[in-house]
């Protein structure tokens, strides 16, 4: 009996001494705050979730906005010149709640529409003519090396919740919302841009599809008429991991037979959703 106790009084002695040795200085650099998460884990002080969280916060403050925003040609917009009756369905297809308005090019920003706005004008049976300037709110404008946590505080303080960003040159590279930088931290966040969690292959258009990482392959071939083999891997995510011989990050992209891929969504343990386009000859 006082053996056990013994033993299990050394154990804990362990720890705890491996803890004092750790804080009996600062942590120096990211491998000691590293050592420090891991024996909180390892000890049940915090889960693996509190841990992932914990690095995700430090990674990111290395992170630019380069780093994670959504490339300019896949920024989803509305022209300063489509009419009511056109924004709508393209509202309902695309599904987001904010979207830049352009004028003759992406590099033409007006402002950000909120959807919801246009709620008042769809109501309004006596509206008069429809005018899509006067609805939008102010862009906010970063640079490619814009750091995420400096980006993050700036979208708390002033409730924003998306910023265009610029190159050096003053041409729109991309867009960033506040959820991809949260992403970054918290892993993937389901909203309103993200198929239903029933469903696994969402149609955009007839050239783009939505698809859930977890997407069996049995149901890909089924759905596209492919053959991929699912020998060594059960979904298209990891098919996906096998081609590009790593873990992605986000806007990596991989072509496998007639189709490219793209990562969407993403965190150090897995693919969450892929955008996917056929390739024509």
């Amino acid at each position: 009996m006082s053996d056990d106790r013994s033993g299990n009084d050394t154990g804990e002695k362990s720890w705890i001494s491996k803890f004092a040795e750790l804080f009996s200085s600062e942590p120096r650099n990211r491998t000691d705050m590293q050592e420090i998460l891991a024996l909180a884990v390892e000890n049940e002080i915090i889960d693996s979730d509190a841990r992932s969280i914990m690095e995700g916060a430090m990674e990111v403050c290395d992170m630019q906005a380069r780093d994670i925003m959504i490339p300019r040609a896949q920024m989803v917009v509305i022209k300063a010149d489509t009419s009511l009756e056109e924004i709508l369905p393209h509202i309902v297809r695309t599904a987001h709640s904010r979207y830049p308005v352009v004028g003759d090019s992406l590099d033409d920003i007006y402002g950000i529409l909120l959807a919801k706005d246009l709620l008042p004008q769809i109501l309004n049976k006596d509206r008069g003519e429809f005018n899509i300037r006067e609805m939008l709110r102010p862009s906010v404008v970063v640079p490619e090396s814009k750091r995420l946590n400096v980006l993050l505080t700036e979208f708390r303080e002033n409730r924003n919740h998306m910023a265009i960003v610029i190159d050096e040159y003053g041409g729109v590279a991309g867009l960033v919302t506040i959820e991809d930088v949260l992403e970054e931290i918290v892993g993937e966040i389901e909203d309103e841009t993200d198929a239903e969690t029933d469903q696994f292959i969402r149609k955009i258009s007839d050239d783009d599809f939505f698809i859930k990482a977890l997407t069996p392959i049995e149901d890909f071939n089924e759905y596209f008429g492919t053959e991929f083999s699912d020998d060594d891997f059960d979904t298209i995510g990891g098919l996906v991991i096998q081609a590009l011989g790593h873990m992605p990050t986000r806007n990596e992209t991989a072509t496998i037979d007639k189709f490219e891929f793209q990562v969407i969504n993403a965190d150090q343990r897995k693919i969450h959703s892929l955008r996917m386009r056929p390739l024509h000859d």
